[in-house]
């Protein structure tokens, strides 16, 4: 079954966002939901949801599961959001336990009672289905970015999350807490076994590294992965990537919201509980990372 996919992109994270159904009317999905986020005032908004929401009224969809793929380091989740705007079940790889207790120490989470079953209502293992209306998806969990990192085969597509960029632009990296590249290497051979045709639907994209003002690409193939990804193409062996990939990662600074965002996604896009003044905090470790 080929699934109708709805992408939206969010240019300040240049994070792609996903609806997935089967046809008007229908149950659908939500696939990493951004919540927007200004640094520089701590201001949060909900723009890019609510392009989200429009969009599922105008095609009366009604919202069965808000997916994530991981816990982003780059952006805010805006999965809390949608949920109690629409309702709906929050999923995500039941890895996020070892992600949880990776960054625990760094944020004092446990004050907070801060656990994945908390805020997440399913967590979703290996090879595990369930259905949006009458589509079927398996959870496919592909570590290395993180631990819990998890693609989503949706009919002829895979939403893949943190693995896999545009041919152009290689791979995701490897060297946050728990990241792996010799697990990445493994994960991405597992998506680039599905048929040639299969289509792969990008969590992030960069245009402004092309020349020539592109514009952002979500969707590529298993077979122009294979032909064409700079980092992992058809001959490229595990060791040549783990280390192309452990050299490439000591050059690349950290997301300039991992600090603020991690303590937000691994709450499912929920905000700490306020403090006395009603006002909610985040905490920057001091000399941590």
């Amino acid at each position: 079954m080929k699934p109708q996919i709805k992408s939206f992109f969010d240019e300040a994270t240049s994070t792609f966002s996903y609806i997935v159904y089967k046809e008007e009317g229908c149950a659908c999905a939500v696939i990493d939901a951004v919540m927007n986020y200004d640094p520089k005032s701590a201001h949060t908004s909900s723009q890019s949801a609510d392009q989200i929401i429009r969009f599922m009224k105008e095609h009366r969809l009604s919202l069965n599961w808000i997916l994530e793929t991981h816990v982003h380091a780059d952006h805010f989740s805006a999965a809390h959001y949608l949920q109690s705007t629409l309702g709906g079940k929050i999923a995500i790889g039941a890895h996020i336990e070892h992600t949880q207790r990776l960054f625990n120490p760094f944020f004092y989470l446990q004050k907070n009672n801060a656990t994945p079953e908390n805020f997440f209502n399913v967590l979703l293992q290996d090879n595990q289905t369930f259905n949006i209306g009458d589509l079927t998806v398996t959870a496919l969990h592909v570590p290395g970015h993180t631990p819990c990192d998890i693609a989503y085969h949706i009919g002829d597509a895979v939403f893949v999350g943190d693995t896999l960029f545009m041919p152009d632009l290689g791979t995701a990296r490897c060297d946050f807490p728990g990241g792996n590249a010799a697990a990445l290497y493994q994960s991405i051979q597992r998506i680039l076994n599905f048929p040639d045709d299969t289509r792969l639907f990008m969590c992030h994209d960069y245009p402004s590294s092309r020349q020539g003002g592109e514009e952002p690409r979500c969707e590529s193939s298993v077979a122009e992965q294979r032909t064409h990804n700079i980092h992992i193409h058809t001959g490229i062996s595990e060791a040549e990537f783990v280390a192309m990939r452990t050299e490439r990662d000591t050059t690349l600074e950290l997301p300039a919201l991992i600090l603020p965002s991690l303590q937000i996604n691994l709450r499912a896009g929920q905000f700490p509980p306020p403090d006395a003044n009603g006002i909610s905090y985040l905490k920057i470790p001091l000399n941590t990372f």
